[in-house]
């Protein structure tokens, strides 16, 4: 009959965290840069999201929704300022975050961006569709 009891061999498959799907490509934008020059960074590299950093600081993250506000209330682009559409002092994730806390804490607040930081040091933006595909489990 075999042996039932857990082998002091098994190690549960890894949790993986954000900084293992962390990507450092990200967009960096100033709060006085106009929707309309952002709109074509973000269009020309298809991401979603920008970080918002003023003297370095990370101040804010401008997404796709924020863009969206900014059309329905009829805005120049090329006159609106970053600054009056950000989310001010985004949530944020040390890289160590586990993928699961990660989407539990998007889907708790609503968002599908999340910036990942190291103290002042932004590593990168992970999207909700990024966090939840690197939990999928790989076909053998």
């Amino acid at each position: 009959m075999a042996d039932r009891t857990p082998s002091s061999r098994y190690t549960p498959p890894s949790m993986g965290t954000l900084g293992e799907i962390a990507k450092p490509t990200f967009i960096t934008v100033a709060p006085e840069d106009t929707l309309g020059e952002v709109a074509e960074k973000m269009s020309a590299r298809n991401v979603g999201a920008v970080v918002v950093r003023d003297f370095g600081r990370l101040v804010g993250i401008l997404t796709e929704r924020d863009m969206l506000r900014a059309m329905a209330a009829r805005v120049h682009t090329s006159e609106a300022r970053v600054r009056q559409w950000m989310t001010e002092d985004p949530v944020t994730a040390p890289p160590e975050m586990t993928l699961e806390d990660a989407s539990q804490v998007m889907l708790e607040h609503g968002f599908r961006h999340l910036p990942v930081v190291d103290g002042p040091d932004v590593l990168g933006i992970v999207s909700l569709r990024r966090v939840t595909a690197a939990l999928r489990p790989v076909p053998d």
